[in-house]
Protein backbone atom coordinates (compact mmCIF):
# COMPACT_ATOMS: atom_id res chain seq x y z
CA UNK A 1 0.00 0.00 0.00
CA UNK A 2 1.11 3.54 -0.77
CA UNK A 3 0.02 6.76 0.92
CA UNK A 4 1.06 10.26 -0.18
CA UNK A 5 0.81 13.20 2.21
CA UNK A 6 1.27 16.71 0.85
CA UNK A 7 3.35 19.34 2.64
CA UNK A 8 0.26 21.28 3.76
CA UNK A 9 -1.37 18.15 5.18
CA UNK A 10 1.84 17.04 6.89
CA UNK A 11 2.10 20.34 8.77
CA UNK A 12 -1.45 20.05 10.10
CA UNK A 13 -1.11 16.34 10.95
CA UNK A 14 2.22 16.82 12.75
CA UNK A 15 0.72 19.66 14.78
CA UNK A 16 -2.16 17.39 15.84
CA UNK A 17 0.12 14.44 16.63
CA UNK A 18 2.31 16.70 18.81
CA UNK A 19 -0.60 17.56 21.13
CA UNK A 20 -0.36 15.89 24.53
CA UNK A 21 -3.81 14.30 24.23
CA UNK A 22 -2.76 12.62 20.95
CA UNK A 23 0.44 11.00 22.21
CA UNK A 24 0.57 7.33 21.19
CA UNK A 25 -1.99 7.80 18.42
CA UNK A 26 -1.44 7.18 14.71
CA UNK A 27 -3.19 8.64 11.68
CA UNK A 28 -5.63 6.23 10.04
CA UNK A 29 -7.13 6.56 6.56
CA UNK A 30 -10.15 4.46 5.69
CA UNK A 31 -13.02 4.21 3.24
CA UNK A 32 -16.30 5.62 4.49
CA UNK A 33 -18.12 4.20 1.47
CA UNK A 34 -17.43 3.28 -2.12
CA UNK A 35 -19.61 3.03 -5.15
CA UNK A 36 -18.84 2.32 -8.74
CA UNK A 37 -15.42 3.55 -9.74
CA UNK A 38 -14.53 5.66 -6.70
CA UNK A 39 -14.50 5.84 -2.91
CA UNK A 40 -14.99 8.40 -0.16
CA UNK A 41 -12.39 8.53 2.59
CA UNK A 42 -12.10 9.42 6.24
CA UNK A 43 -9.26 10.22 8.65
CA UNK A 44 -8.92 9.56 12.35
CA UNK A 45 -6.28 9.39 15.05
CA UNK A 46 -6.31 5.97 16.71
CA UNK A 47 -4.20 3.78 18.93
CA UNK A 48 -2.56 1.19 16.64
CA UNK A 49 -3.14 -2.52 17.21
CA UNK A 50 -0.88 -5.41 16.28
CA UNK A 51 -3.14 -6.26 13.31
CA UNK A 52 -2.99 -2.81 11.72
CA UNK A 53 -1.19 -2.30 8.43
CA UNK A 54 1.09 0.70 8.94
CA UNK A 55 2.51 2.54 5.93
CA UNK A 56 5.58 4.77 6.20
CA UNK A 57 5.37 8.03 4.24
CA UNK A 58 8.02 10.40 2.93
CA UNK A 59 6.86 12.99 5.48
CA UNK A 60 7.88 10.77 8.45
CA UNK A 61 4.24 10.21 9.35
CA UNK A 62 3.05 6.65 9.82
CA UNK A 63 -0.43 5.94 8.48
CA UNK A 64 -2.67 3.01 9.35
CA UNK A 65 -4.47 1.83 6.24
CA UNK A 66 -7.95 0.68 7.26
CA UNK A 67 -8.50 -2.44 5.17
CA UNK A 68 -7.18 -3.97 1.98
CA UNK A 69 -9.55 -2.34 -0.50
CA UNK A 70 -7.72 -1.45 -3.74
CA UNK A 71 -9.07 2.12 -3.45
CA UNK A 72 -6.78 2.61 -0.42
CA UNK A 73 -3.60 1.88 -2.36
CA UNK A 74 -2.24 5.19 -3.62
CA UNK A 75 -4.39 7.59 -1.59
CA UNK A 76 -3.28 11.21 -1.40
CA UNK A 77 -3.96 13.23 1.74
CA UNK A 78 -3.97 16.97 1.14
CA UNK A 79 -4.98 19.99 3.20
CA UNK A 80 -6.53 22.92 1.39
CA UNK A 81 -7.17 26.44 2.62
CA UNK A 82 -9.43 27.51 -0.23
CA UNK A 83 -12.35 27.35 -1.05
CA UNK A 84 -12.89 25.64 2.31
CA UNK A 85 -10.24 24.77 4.85
CA UNK A 86 -9.85 21.06 5.51
CA UNK A 87 -8.47 17.71 4.44
CA UNK A 88 -9.12 16.37 0.96
CA UNK A 89 -8.41 12.71 0.35
CA UNK A 90 -8.31 11.36 -3.18
CA UNK A 91 -6.79 8.46 -5.05
CA UNK A 92 -5.32 9.72 -8.34
CA UNK A 93 -4.06 6.22 -9.17
CA UNK A 94 -7.69 5.03 -9.30
CA UNK A 95 -9.07 8.03 -11.18
CA UNK A 96 -10.52 9.69 -8.08
CA UNK A 97 -9.15 13.20 -8.57
CA UNK A 98 -11.62 15.27 -6.60
CA UNK A 99 -13.77 15.41 -3.53
CA UNK A 100 -17.51 15.55 -3.95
Amino acid sequence: MRVKITRNAAKVIQKELAKEENQGLTLKVFITHSHGDHAHYGLDLVKPTENDQIVKTDKDIDVIVGGDDPFLDGVKIDYLYFPEEGFVITNPSKGNHGDH
